[in-house]
């Protein structure tokens, strides 16, 4: 099959193997850019509450002194979030890195995720386009236009992508873990488990924790890695994360990592440098 794409695009013309190459990744990028303007049409920015200390009470004593420490508490509760990241993306522990970029968009009254991330190899663009909204994940991997390497769209995706909602939650808008679908136990000093249902999908983590507050590292083995034939492995997953740094107000970590613990061992397939974040949008486009 491979060699079948090849020469396909050996024997296509240098003008519409650029024209399609352009318009093909434009078309995922107008996917993204529809999906996210259908979610601040059905989930505008409601009228601003403060996070205040009798919301965090319930919640675990590590789990409080995270919020204390990064500094959500009496700001603003999170409605939405806007995530940019720069990425080193790992196809196996053997390669050499593809450099990307992506920009995300999640939203909390009703969970949504949309992940847009752009790269390129050997001068040929990838774009792809994680999107979990209603209760469903989809998954498109698209080669130029030329043909889509991977379409996911399945119940074990939408576990999978359940539990990057949970660690988006966690990571990057922890004012929201007072959300009502969240729940606690116990675990400990420095670690806690949660708990999050959306839905008839109902995933945990444990959440990991440093003596002065940061949250150090997210452990979950409900989650399932994309292997080369296109099928999804169960498998531990783990983003340890580092470098807090204050931007718009909150201390924010904004270096981590993605790695699939499998039994023959570890495989950090990426690494995640944060360029910017903005809470409560407004809309796609300022």
């Amino acid at each position: 099959m491979d060699q079948l794409r090849q020469k396909v695009i050996d024997g296509i013309p240098w003008r519409v193997l650029v024209f399609a190459l352009f318009f093909g990744c434009h078309g995922v990028q107008s996917s993204f850019d529809s999906k996210v303007q259908f979610e601040f049409k059905t989930q505008p920015v409601l009228i601003e509450k403060k996070l205040t200390k009798s919301d965090i009470r319930h919640l675990p004593f590590p789990v409080q002194k995270y919020l204390l420490y990064v500094g959500v508490v009496g700001k603003n509760q999170v409605q939405n979030v806007r995530i940019v990241f720069d990425e080193l993306m790992y196809k196996n522990p053997e390669a050499k890195p593809m450099v990307s970029s992506s920009e995300q968009y999640n939203f909390f009254l009703h969970p949504a995720r949309h992940f847009y991330m752009k790269a390129s190899m050997m001068g040929i663009p990838f774009r792809v386009l994680h999107s979990y909204s209603e209760e469903k994940a989809t998954m498109l991997v698209r080669v130029a236009s030329l043909f889509n390497a991977v379409d996911l769209d399945n119940e074990e995706l939408t576990i999978a992508e359940t539990i990057t909602v949970l660690n988006d939650l966690c990571l990057f808008a922890p004012a929201a873990l007072i959300d009502r679908r969240i729940s606690w136990e116990a675990n400990g000093p420095l670690s806690t488990k949660v708990f999050f249902k959306n839905g008839k999908y109902r995933v945990s983590a444990v959440l990991i924790f440093n003596e002065i507050g940061e949250l150090v590292e997210f452990i979950s083995d409900d989650r399932s890695a994309l292997q080369d034939d296109g099928s999804l492995r169960k498998a531990r997953w783990s983003t340890p994360i580092k470098d807090y740094k204050e931007l718009n107000g909150v201390k924010i970590p904004t270096y981590g990592e993605a790695i699939w613990k499998y039994p023959e061992g570890d495989f950090t397939y990426g690494k995640f440098f944060l360029k910017n974040i903005e809470y409560n949008v407004k809309n796609r486009y300022p």
